[in-house]
């Protein structure tokens, strides 16, 4: 049961890191969002004149630690459930400050949001599935 999980969280780790690794890299490159048909109007609300500082943001905490936790849930690292919890809540993190601050919400929030459930639920799962497995396997635990 835990391959299919593994599997999913995986999957879910690619498609955030590569997506943000696309809309953070553009955003460095034109801070000005046209490449992704961002208005600066959006920003209005937000402490930010242009969106470099998102862009390096969405490409550092959602692009690059989301593929580092993917290979690290890929060679099961020992911490690789808390990496997946933690990009989890941190996807979450960044849409719920980006509806806030932009004051709208778009479909690709209600997406991303549901991915961000999706990891941290997942890797509470698997969490709990390592613990219950190295219970059982230490002959320690064993009466």
């Amino acid at each position: 049961m835990k391959k299919p999980l593994l599997f999913s969280a995986v999957v879910l780790l690619l498609f955030n890191g590569i997506s943000a690794l696309y809309g953070g890299g553009l955003l460095v490159i034109d801070p000005s969002g046209a490449g992704l048909q961002l208005p600066l109007s959006y920003l209005h609300y937000s402490p930010f004149s242009d969106y470099l500082i998102p862009g390096i943001v969405l490409l550092g905490a959602n692009g690059l630690l989301s593929l580092v936790t993917a290979v690290l849930a890929v060679i099961q690292h020992r911490y690789y459930t808390h990496f997946i919890i933690l990009q989890g809540v941190i996807l979450c993190g960044w849409i719920f400050i980006q509806v806030v601050m932009v004051r709208d919400i778009y479909y690709l929030h209600y997406i991303m949001g549901t991915v961000g459930l999706l990891l941290t639920g997942l890797g509470i799962i698997l969490f709990k599935k390592e613990a219950h497995r190295k219970k059982n396997a230490d002959p320690s635990c064993r009466a």
